[in-house]
């Protein structure tokens, strides 16, 4: 029985934890929901919660239309760009080296501009989870929390990455927005430009390893 509940849970058998939460770390209900939202005590993954505010909603009236007429698919682009490059350099700095970043393109509340950073190090999470807490961005107090989220893959909305979500912005999965391949490069020539000796000890990568899967066990 307890490898039985063990391969079900988070999954859409388990009955009594939310497989949404599990895979997305939110939910639509929220604290309404009728299943377990079980929130991770260690992670390698933080949430910023509705942290992004993309150029379109910032810059839209309540008639859909465009405070400025000159909103185009470069500038939504750019401007998502620039702000991911800020947030990535000045996590990374702070806190430690990024394994994944991610933010979310859906509209719906519960996912709406989250931020999800994946570190390399569980302690390094947790050190930003504390220090964000207290932190302001873009004139918006930001919340921080830890979590379950190890695997996009699985988060993500297949159908959008196929450029065919028929739920739109709505949708419950993931939708994550991509940004430029020069963008992507830099960040990284930049990590691979980092001299040698930064890294952790052995010690402490294993641990943050070894206590992953016993997460998934």
């Amino acid at each position: 029985m307890a490898d039985y509940l063990a391969s079900i849970f988070g999954t859409e058998k388990d009955k009594v934890n939310c497989s949404f939460f599990f895979k997305i770390g939110a939910c639509r209900h929220g604290e309404h929901c009728s299943k377990l939202h079980n929130k991770p005590t260690f992670s390698q993954t933080i949430l910023l919660k509705n942290l992004y505010l993309s150029l379109e909603n910032s810059s839209q009236k309540a008639d859909k239309s465009f405070i400025v007429d000159d909103i185009t698919e470069e500038r939504i682009q750019e401007h998502f760009d620039d702000t991911f490059e800020e947030l990535f350099v000045e996590l990374e700095r702070k806190y430690g080296e990024i394994e994944e970043m991610n933010i979310c393109d859906n509209l719906s509340e519960h996912l709406a501009g989250n931020c999800y950073v994946k570190f390399h190090f569980e302690e390094d999470a947790e050190k930003a989870v504390v220090d964000l807490n207290n932190r302001w961005f873009d004139g918006r107090a930001v919340y921080a929390e830890l979590s379950p989220v190890t695997d996009f893959h699985e988060a993500c909305c297949r159908q959008y990455q196929m450029g065919d979500c028929p739920r739109g912005g709505f949708c419950n999965f993931m939708h994550l927005k991509p940004i430029s391949k020069d963008l992507r490069k830099r960040l990284y020539q930049r990590r691979q430009k980092k001299p040698p000796g930064g890294s952790r000890s052995p010690s402490n990568r294993d641990r943050s390893r070894s206590r992953e899967r016993d997460r998934r066990r």
